[in-house]
């Protein structure tokens, strides 16, 4: 089945109760069980599991390839949880452009749980080759990455990072929030844990947090991660699961739609001469564009502009937009650009001639000739 026929029906049962085509929204918290705690419907406490993420979980699963999906109240919570299952003695490999969260989640956390932290290129895989340990000095080793990557837009070779961790015995964990499972499938590449924020593509219209691990096998993380999320509380919300559903109905339209406008925006932009660079894997000038053109449908919504004029140049581009939207975050219908090192903070690695640009579904040419006025 393809995967357009997939994202409109996974998760999309009739409701057997009523009938019903949408999926029902199960707001309770707790539910009935026997006097010895029997489950005769399978649910207990909200913390647990509820019937709409469990349809959440399914669906996810069933779009992405994998075994088995787990839900979070956020993409850094997921991701949270993934690095909270390994062993102290652990050791994790961050690809050197990593989304600013999990840069400070290395930097101040990772230390008090024990586990060591290294960054290298993952496009370099005699450096990834070398960072990586025996496995007598560690408890379990994990590689992780991002493509496209944010906000650089780098792409990294999926499969050859693959290669080289298992050949370490380390396992691979992807975000691929970006790409989305609709132009890339990395766990039929050789991830074994993708990461995404449920914020951002998979909701697709600004009005949901979420985040989610897709497994390619069940085992062995499952039922650790399962543990770590009841326990430890970053539960996604039946609503916000419903929401998330909601959106993976139209992610395949949707993201030929946002890769098509971006294309647009980049070949545009590209010979601007107010422009340093347009950081997009769809041109043939980026150094990632023969990897990405090999291992994703299109090259998706997400493209950075390098600015002349340095960070006051960038802030005044930002500053003279009209249609387009300063504001964080990404993935929904309407286009928004951001100063990322502004956004990032003080311990930003992001360029700081760098505009972020998160291209919407309006019509190209309205967005050209907002991003061409500002430009002057």
């Amino acid at each position: 089945m393809k995967l357009e026929t997939i994202v409109v029906h996974a998760g999309g049962e009739p409701d057997p109760a009523t009938g019903a085509i949408a999926p029902p929204i199960h707001l309770s918290t707790t539910f009935e069980h026997g006097p010895q705690g029997e489950l005769p419907h399978g649910f207990l406490y909200i913390r647990e599991g509820n019937p709409t993420q469990r349809r959440l979980e399914e669906a996810l699963a069933a779009v992405e390839g994998g075994e088995a999906a787990l839900v979070f109240s956020s993409g850094v919570a997921a991701g949270t949880a993934c690095l909270q299952a390994l062993p102290a003695g652990a050791h994790v490999i961050f690809h050197h452009d990593l989304y600013y969260a999990f840069r400070q989640i290395a930097r101040e956390f990772l230390p008090r749980w024990g586990i060591a932290a290294s960054t290298v290129d993952l496009a370099d895989l005699d450096a990834l080759r070398a960072a990586l340990r025996p496995a007598s000095e560690v408890s379990a080793q994990v590689v992780w990455g991002e493509t496209p990557t944010n906000p650089l837009l780098g792409i990294v070779d999926i499969a050859a990072v693959a290669a080289v961790a298992h050949d370490a015995g380390a396992t691979f964990v992807l975000d691929g929030t970006f790409a989305t499972p609709a132009l890339q499938r990395p766990l039929e590449i050789g991830v074994d844990v993708v990461l995404h924020s449920t914020t951002k593509y998979l909701g697709g219209h600004s009005d949901v947090q979420g985040g989610a691990l897709v497994l390619k096998r069940r085992e062995p993380l499952y039922a650790r991660l399962a543990h770590i999320r009841e326990y430890l509380g970053a539960v996604a919300s039946p609503f916000n699961s419903w929401l998330v559903l909601r959106g993976l109905r139209s992610l395949a339209c949707r993201m030929e739609r946002h890769s098509a406008t971006a294309l647009a925006l980049a070949r545009a932009l590209a010979e601007h001469p107010a422009i340093v660079s347009v950081q997009y894997p769809g041109l043939p000038s980026h150094p990632g564009h023969e990897i990405a053109r090999r291992q994703m449908r299109a090259f998706g919504g997400m493209l950075s502009l390098r600015v002349a004029g340095g960070r006051g140049g960038a802030v005044a581009v930002a500053s003279r937009l009209e249609l387009i939207a300063n504001a964080t975050s990404l993935g929904g219908s309407e286009s928004l650009i951001e100063h990322r090192a502004s956004s990032e903070g003080p311990a930003s690695t992001a360029p700081e001639d760098l505009l972020r640009l998160s291209v919407g579904l309006e019509h190209p040419d309205d967005l050209i000739a907002d991003l061409l006025q500002a430009l002057g």
